[in-house]
């Protein structure tokens, strides 16, 4: 095993409350390389394409107590195959992919957990509900009884400084405890996934209880 991977890991994990959740984003990363964070402690992984994630899960099937999260943009016909492979989905990102992962969810027997996905601000690039459209949505979101909906999941546009950022995450913490006030049924909003090696630090400060690492612990990738 590397000793820069057991390093670095450890010193993230120090610089964690407890209360955050280290989610090691292992796309574009061996096999080999997740059964080494495995053994320095960690448990949660994330991946965004779900055929390279099902081929790493097939050869890491003895490590059984891995939590695999979905993180990259889910198409809707990708939507039973990702229920089959990840306990989490990380970026539930408009209403029909929700109402969609709800209907195969039942079908399939699972209750996957599932963070929706929010445009703070606008931003071309990324998929998500504006805030506007979210509030809107949530009486519908409530109907998605097979979902354990957790909490929101946001990305900040390129290009912010530190200030910016940190009151994007700020917004989203704002947003999700308005959301928890209105009581909904199946609607909680314990989670805030946000924050990644670059900007991590500024999440943790907003209160992101999952932020998901890549770069900083495994290096660069292609």
């Amino acid at each position: 095993m590397s000793s820069s991977l057991i390093e670095r890991i450890a010193t993230i994990r120090s610089s964690l409350p407890p209360s955050v959740r280290l989610i090691a984003v292992s796309k574009q990363v061996s096999a080999e390389a997740i059964r080494s964070a495995y053994a320095a402690g960690i448990r949660d992984f994330g991946e965004s394409r779900i055929q390279e994630a099902a081929s790493k899960q097939a050869e890491l099937h003895d490590l059984s107590d891995i939590t695999w999260h979905f993180i990259g943009h889910l198409q809707s016909n990708k939507a039973k195959k990702a229920l089959e492979h990840f306990h989490w989905i990380h970026s539930v990102d408009n209403l029909k992919l929700a109402q969609r992962l709800n209907q195969l969810a039942q079908q399939l027997g699972v209750s996957p957990q599932v963070c929706l996905q929010v445009k703070i601000l606008p931003d071309p690039n990324k998929s998500g509900w504006s805030v506007p459209e979210l509030l809107a949505d949530l009486s519908a979101l409530n109907q998605c009884k097979t979902l354990q909906i957790q909490g929101l999941m946001t990305i900040p546009p390129l290009g912010l400084d530190d200030a910016q950022i940190l009151n994007v995450f700020t917004r989203n913490r704002d947003l999700a405890k308005e959301i928890q006030e209105q009581s909904w049924s199946h609607i909680n909003m314990q989670h805030l996934s946000m924050g990644m090696s670059g900007d991590y630090q500024l999440a943790v400060q907003a209160g992101a209880t999952m932020v998901r690492l890549g770069t900083i612990l495994f290096g660069d990738r292609r």
